[in-house]
């Protein structure tokens, strides 16, 4: 059995199903999808039907499933609309209005139960996943070393729901206090901000968040005195919100750290 995560697909359904049919986790695997399957990209309905299908998988809120879902539930506010709108909302809007409306009511009933966070352990490493990132904790909050799953689930209920959907500069410049000096403790696995935009904004990076063709891939960060060398973060965001040319659609097996990658194509 293995555990992967991947996220912000944002719409580009194709190269998610090609990915998903190359790796072909199994049905005993677990999955974790950070949100953002919607917006920007040509088939947001598809892309949440079909995370919602997979086998083992845990489907997390993401900021604009966060976006929508404000939108839905006040009505159709016209600062709701707005603040959709500018995020990206076009094709989503369109692909929820095509469904029939009991389709339609199902499919967002699911997105507004999505939890904001998941906690897992491997191979004695405890990891968080999460679309944003968390608040780091001030100095002396916790003892990394004495983490267990319970003890960690219960550290991000404190956190505020915001910052686990749209945190960005707060959490990738600074360790999250989850991993010690000698590296014991909770790595962070978050999405949200697309890897390229941390070279202004992270630490340490543990390499150019560009892969020989210019794409964005993924990139962990952290690796200091600290953290006892340990990367604290890891960024999973290989930018397929900015479609083909940027990004891609990409997959982490934490068990191992493999990461596998599909590109987008004009117009999926």
């Amino acid at each position: 059995m293995a555990t992967y995560a991947f996220s912000d697909v944002h719409g580009h359904r194709a190269p998610l199903e090609r990915l998903l049919e190359r790796v072909a986790p199994s049905d005993d695997d677990t999955i974790f999808m950070l949100g953002d399957m919607v917006d920007r990209g040509p088939d947001p309905v598809g892309v949440m039907r079909l995370c919602r299908s997979l086998k083992g998988a845990q489907v997390l809120m993401g900021n604009h499933e966060d976006l929508m879902m404000s939108y839905v539930t006040s009505g159709g506010s016209a600062v709701a609309q707005l603040n959709w709108e500018i995020n990206g909302s076009h094709t989503t809007l369109a692909g929820l209005e095509a469904l029939g409306e009991p389709d339609r009511l199902d499919l967002l009933d699911w997105v507004f139960n999505l939890p904001l966070c998941g906690v897992c352990e491997l191979e004695g490493r405890l990891f968080v996943l999460v679309h944003a990132g968390i608040r780091p904790l001030a100095p002396a909050t916790v003892v990394p070393a004495s983490l267990t799953p319970e003890t960690l689930a219960r550290l991000l209920d404190d956190q505020d729901a915001e910052d686990l959907m749209w945190i960005r500069e707060e959490f990738w410049s600074r360790p999250t206090g989850l991993v010690d000096e000698q590296g014991r403790g909770a790595v962070v696995i978050a999405g949200h901000t697309p890897a390229v935009y941390l070279t202004r904004m992270a630490d340490h990076l543990e390499r150019e968040p560009v892969d020989a063709d210019g794409l964005c891939r993924q990139v962990r960060v952290g690796g200091q005195p600290q953290t006892g060398g340990v990367w604290d973060r890891w960024d999973i965001d290989a930018g397929a919100a900015g479609g083909a040319g940027f990004g891609q659609v990409s997959l982490l097996r934490l068990d191992d750290g493999a990461e596998f990658y599909e590109r987008i194509a004009e117009g999926e």
